[in-house]
This record gives structure tokens, sequence and C-alpha cells, in this order.
């Protein structure tokens, strides 16, 4: 099934997972189940530090699977299924955000409604200048309800948010790296070029550091966890590792 929405090649520690559904990559049923099955090989992978999510298409990805809406609209008494189409995104894209390594979006087009949903569940993104990038479900009288509403708020503040979700307003990557949307905005011809470096770099820590660093970042969100206490315990796990210790040693015989 994975074949036909996406495919994900594992190249030593980076997981490259393309979608590549035409025409747009559209987050149907058949391309949930794909992403899971994508996040279970990423998951039980001893080896993958950074996982790189780019499309093959000139679309990033347009958002939810229209035929499947539209079946369900058409009878009302079909509200609830297409309640759980989005709760079913909703946890796929939950699998990406708490993966245990490093999740970079590659925006190289538009990044619609649940598609730039998918790209704020990722760790890090860098997008094309050209690239549109929009939470637009307020002109259909709806919400981003695949987690719109909570990634983005947290990630630049209600203001920002709020610009964006209730005007329903397009961004090009330039505007997404000014309000804090993307981390990165190059023009496309540079974009692969970039983001290759960036995955490159990223998998050049050591990934048990790279999971230690999200997992206490994560903490910073949570007033039921003790931030501070974790980073402790981070560092003693951290300070047990040969690589670490290695590097630790490498870096203070240097400075000697």
């Amino acid at each position: 099934m994975a074949a036909a929405f996406l495919t994900l090649k594992e190249q030593g520690k980076i997981a490259l997972l393309t979608l590549d559904h035409a025409p747009v990559n559209a987050l149907g049923t058949g391309m949930i189940a794909a992403l899971h099955q994508a996040m279970d090989r990423v998951e039980v992978s001893g080896e993958i530090s950074v996982l790189h999510i780019k499309s093959a298409l000139k679309v990033f990805c347009a958002g939810a699977n229209l035929a499947e809406m539209r079946a369900n609209f058409v009878d009302p008494t079909r509200i609830g299924q297409q309640v759980e189409d989005i709760r079913n995104i909703q946890k796929v894209l939950k699998r990406i955000e708490t993966l245990p390594v490093v999740t970079v979006a590659e925006i190289s087009g538009a990044a619609m409604g649940g598609g730039l949903e998918m790209a704020l569940s990722c760790d890090l993104r860098v997008a094309a200048n050209e690239a549109k990038l929009a939470l637009p479900e307020t002109n259909l009288g709806l919400i981003p309800g695949a987690g719109g509403t909570q990634r983005l708020t947290r990630l630049v503040g209600a203001p920002a948010a709020k610009r964006l979700i209730l005007g329903a307003e397009i961004m090009d990557g330039q505007t997404a790296l000014a309000l804090g949307v993307v981390q990165w905005a190059v023009p496309r011809a540079e974009l692969a070029a970039y983001a290759e470096s960036l995955v490159q770099r990223l998998a050049a820590l050591p990934k048990s550091a790279l999971s230690q660093a999200k997992h206490c970042i994560g903490a910073a969100f949570d007033p039921s966890r003790d931030g501070y206490e974790e980073e402790l315990e981070a560092t003693r796990r951290l300070l047990s590792e040969t690589e670490t210790r290695q590097r630790v040693e490498a870096f203070l015989s240097k400075e000697k």
C-alpha cells in the first residue's frame, strides 16, 4: 500500500520519506495508512536519527482528500465519519511529532490545510520562497482541525496564529520565515541542496543527544513536567554513553 503513496529510503542515519501520490498528496485513508507504515519503520530503526520529509510533486501536500470529504458531506448523517477522518490525520501527525528523531519538512510547493499541519508536526521546516503555505479552512466555514490551531499557536504565538487562521492568509516562504512558521526560506532552485545539507549536518550529530534534546524541549510546553530535572537526567544518561565520552574527551584534550 505504501508504495502507491510514498517511498521511504534509509540512507545511513537519514530516512528520506517522499510523498508521491498525484495530484496533490492528499491526506486520505490510503496516505494516512502509508504514513503509519513509514512511522512503524522509523520507530523500530536503531540507526535513523533524522527523518527528511519532501514531495516528488510540485505540491508538498494540499490537505484532506476531497473525494472522501465529498462522500461524507453529501450525507448529513456522516458528520461523525468526517470528524473521525480528521481524528485519524491528527493521530498520524502526532506520531510524526513525537518520533525520537529529528524531523525535517522540505516544502517546495503548496502546503495547504492538512499539508501545512503535517509540516508543523515536524521539528524543522525549510521552504522555498515561492511556496504557498496556509491554513485556509475558515474560507469553508471550518477550522484547521488536524492540530493546526494548537501547533501554530504554540509555534508563533496567538497574535500571528490569529492573523493566519482567522484571516485564512496565504504566505510565501519569506513571509512564513518572518512569522516563524518555518526556520529557513531559500529560492526554490536552491531548496533541495539546502535541505540535503541541513539533514546531513544533523545526521552527523549523535543520535542520543538529538533525541534527548528534543525530549527536553518538549518539557518546556508541559507544566506537568520538570524540564530542569529532565535535563539533568538526560545529561546523566548521555554521560554514560561511549560516543558522548569520546567526544567530550576529545574536546577537553584539544582545549588543554
